[in-house]
């Protein structure tokens, strides 16, 4: 179920933050509960799909593609508290945050004292979230939408939180770190453990692990590492 285009290039601002608004409520996040952000929060019922997560599908019906931007996903929820609990890594220095969906790991680094945080994505939906969830948190952040794939940042840290689980994804991500660790130096990423990883072997030194709580994983908790990537690999 895919974006249609001309639908997302004649969504306005205040179009994409209303449709955010009205399916999501403010939630502290499971492991990093001194953000919050607008979330799909359950309410109780299975709404015309039925099932668990039937917010999820109504949503992703509605947007036209998957609601990234409306979950913490393992990944963003592990580098946020990385980046929390280790603020050198980003204060003073200018951040992007790449496929950021909610904002979580961009809010994140505002929060640590960097100079700067682009958040990027290719989803109006998700850039409207950013917006709000950095009101929300008190951060001020540029928001940039398109993909950015083909060239190379030039920020001091790129940060990127679970790019890492679809392989054509994968295939574009892995060398665009690769010239942003040449270029900035600091590259980190949040990589869940599942059965489908397409980390690249032997490119990644692994900073961290965490336990994080989850909600549209096959496990209640998923294990996920924080990688390095260094412009000296």
């Amino acid at each position: 179920m895919g974006h249609d285009l001309h639908a997302l290039n004649d969504l306005n601002d205040l179009d994409a933050e209303a449709f955010v608004r009205a399916h999501t409520r403010p939630a502290a996040v499971p492991y990093v509960p001194e953000i919050r952000l607008r979330l799909a929060v359950a309410d109780g019922t299975h709404g015309a799909h039925g099932g668990e997560h039937a917010e999820l599908y109504e949503i992703w019906e509605r947007a036209g593609g998957l609601p990234f931007w409306a979950y913490p996903w393992a990944g963003g929820q592990a580098l946020a508290r990385h980046v929390l609990d280790h603020p050198e890594t980003v204060r003073g220095r200018t951040v992007l945050d790449l496929a950021t969906g909610s904002g979580l790991v961009a809010v994140a680094a505002a929060l640590a004292g960097a100079a700067l945080v682009v958040a990027n994505d290719v989803d109006p939906y998700a850039l409207a979230a950013v917006r709000l969830n950095a009101a929300a948190n008190g951060v001020a952040m540029r928001v940039l939408g398109g993909d950015l794939l083909d060239g190379a940042p030039h920020q001091d840290v790129v940060l990127a939180g679970d790019v890492f689980y679809e392989r054509p994804l994968a295939l574009r991500v892995a060398p665009f770190l690769s010239r942003a660790a040449t270029a900035a130096g600091v590259v980190l990423t949040g990589v869940p453990d599942r059965a489908c990883s397409y980390l690249p072997d032997g490119v990644f030194e692994p900073v961290g692990v965490h336990e994080v709580p989850t909600l549209l994983e096959d496990a209640p908790r998923k294990r996920t590492t924080i990688y390095r990537l260094s412009g000296r690999h």
